[in-house]
C-alpha cells in the first residue's frame, strides 16, 4: 500500500466519502474519498435512435480515489455497454506506431515471437503494425509480448485483470500496458475522461506498484502526448532478463508524485475543471446564437457526451454532431438527442463553428474537411474550454 500522511489526509477531509457500498476496484478497501461527481449522466455508449422513447435512462458518474492504494476508479458502473461503433482515429495509429518503434529500439520486438493484445473495445490495436514486423497474433499464452492498449481500464475487478495478463506470461515476456495518466488528466482538466465503462484511471506511480504486488517490474516509461499525456509502460517477471526498475520509470514516478496525484485534494481539482469548462461551453454557444451563427459539433465520443448534458447543451444549440464511423449516423447524441451525421453532411450544412469533442483529430479533420473553413467556418477545439482555430493559411 501507498504510505497516508497526516498531511494528506488533512488536505482530504473535505471530501466526500465514497458510497458505502464501494470497496476498490484493486485491494478491495473501502477507505475512499469521492474526487469528482458529474452527476447523472446517460450512458454515453447509448447514442440513440431518434425514434427511441425519451427520455434517456441517466445514472449517477463518480469519480474515487482509494486512500489505502489510491487507485483512481469508476464509483459504480450499472450499465450495459453497447456494441462500439467507432473508427480508428488516424492520432491513435500514429501514437502506435511511434510506441512500437520505441519498443523495437528497446529489444522488446522480435520477429517470431508470439503477441498476445487486449485491446480496448473502442480501437487501437497494433496487431496490423506488429504483424508487419513478423511477430505472431496468438489468442492464448504463454506469449512472449503482451499489449494492453487501454485495455485494462475496462475490467470492474482491476487485480483479476491483472492477474489474468501474468498468467500469459512466459518467464521472459514482456507486458506494454498503454493508459491516459491520472497527472495529464488533472494537469488538462480533461475532468470529461470520467465515463461509464471506464472502471480505472491510472497514475504511473499506482500501475507500478499494483503490477510489483504481482511480481512485475517496471523496465522502461515513454510519455506520448496522444490525450495530453499517453504512457507506455514495459512491465517484465521481477528477476527476468530485463533487469530492475529503469531511470526512465523512476523520473516519471516523481514528476507525477510532484503533480499531486496521489493527493485526492489535487486530483478532486477536476470538479473545478468541470464547472468552469460546462460554464464556458454554455456562454460560447449563448453568444453564438445571439450573433444568429449555426453551430454544430464533429466526434461523438464519450467525452463529448458528458460535457454536454453537463453544459446543457440542447439541439436549439447544436445542428449535428459529425462523426467518421458509418454505425453512429442516423443515431443522436444521448439525453440530447443531437443528430448524428456523416462527415459530408456537416460540410453541406456549412456550419459557422464546429466544435471539435476531441482536440487530437484537429489536424486530421481540417485536412480531409477542408471545406469547413473554406465555407468561412471555424473549428473550435473543445479542450476543455472552447478554444477558436485561426483559419488555415493558403498556400
Amino acid at each position: 500500500m501507498i504510505d497516508t500522511t497526516s498531511e494528506v489526509e488533512v488536505a482530504h477531509s473535505s471530501l466526500v466519502s465514497a458510497d458505502p457500498a464501494w470497496s476498490c476496484r484493486w485491494c478491495a478497501s473501502q477507505h475512499g474519498v469521492r474526487v469528482l461527481d458529474a452527476g447523472l449522466q446517460p450512458p454515453s455508449d447509448l447514442h440513440p435512435q431518434p425514434s427511441d422513447p425519451e427520455p434517456d435512462p441517466e445514472y449517477p458518474l463518480a469519480m474515487v480515489m482509494c486512500l489505502d492504494c489510491r487507485l483512481v476508479q469508476l464509483e459504480s458502473d450499472p450499465t450495459t455497454p453497447e456494441e462500439p461503433r467507432r473508427q480508428e482515429p488516424r492520432a491513435l495509429v500514429e501514437q502506435a506506431e511511434a510506441a512500437i518503434k520505441d519498443a523495437e529500439a528497446h529489444g522488446y520486438l522480435q520477429p517470431g515471437m508470439r503477441v498476445l493484445e487486449y485491446p480496448s473495445p473502442h480501437g487501437g490495436s497494433w496487431v496490423e503494425q506488429l504483424e508487419r514486423r513478423f511477430l505472431v497474433e496468438v489468442s492464448d499464452g504463454p506469449a512472449e509480448l503482451l499489449v494492453d492498449i487501454f485495455g485494462m481500464m475496462h475490467d470492474a475487478d482491476q487485480r483479476a485483470a491483472l492477474t489474468r495478463r501474468v498468467s500469459q506470461m512466459s518467464p521472459d515476456a514482456i507486458l506494454l500496458m498503454q493508459f491516459h495518466t491520472v497527472a495529464a488528466i488533472v494537469r488538462s482538466g480533461f475532468w470529461n475522461a470520467l465515463r461509464h465503462g471506464h472502471f480505472a484511471y491510472y497514475s504511473t506511480p499506482v500501475v507500478v506498484r499494483m503490477a510489483a504486488e504481482l511480481g512485475l517490474t517496471a523496465v522502461t516509461a515513454r510519455e506520448y502526448s496522444l490525450y495530453g499525456g499517453t504512457i507506455v509502460l514495459a512491465l517484465a517477471k521481477t528477476g527476468s532478463r530485463w533487469g530492475d526498475q529503469g531511470d526512465s520509470v523512476t523520473s516519471l514516478i516523481e514528476g507525477e508524485k510532484s503533480e499531486g496525484v496521489l493527493d485526492p485534494a489535487t486530483v478532486a481539482s477536476l470538479n473545478e475543471s468541470l464547472a468552469r469548462s460546462a460554464a464556458g461551453l454554455a456562454s460560447y454557444l449563448s453568444d453564438a446564437k445571439s450573433r444568429s451563427e449555426t453551430v454544430a459539433g464533429y466526434s461523438a465520443a464519450s467525452r463529448a457526451s458528458a460535457l454536454m448534458s453537463c453544459g446543457r447543451v440542447t439541439a436549439q444549440d447544436l445542428v449535428a454532431v459529425a462523426d467518421a464511423a458509418p454505425g453512429l449516423h442516423g443515431r443522436a447524441m444521448p439525453g440530447s438527442r443531437i443528430p448524428i451525421v456523416a462527415p459530408n453532411d456537416l460540410v453541406t450544412m456549412r456550419p459557422d463553428k464546429v466544435l471539435l469533442f476531441v482536440p487530437d483529430l484537429l489536424n486530421e479533420v481540417r485536412q480531409a474537411l477542408p471545406e469547413i473553413e473554406r465555407n468561412g467556418g471555424r473549428w473550435v477545439v473543445i479542450d476543455p474550454m472552447p478554444r477558436e482555430i485561426a483559419p488555415a493559411v493558403a498556400s
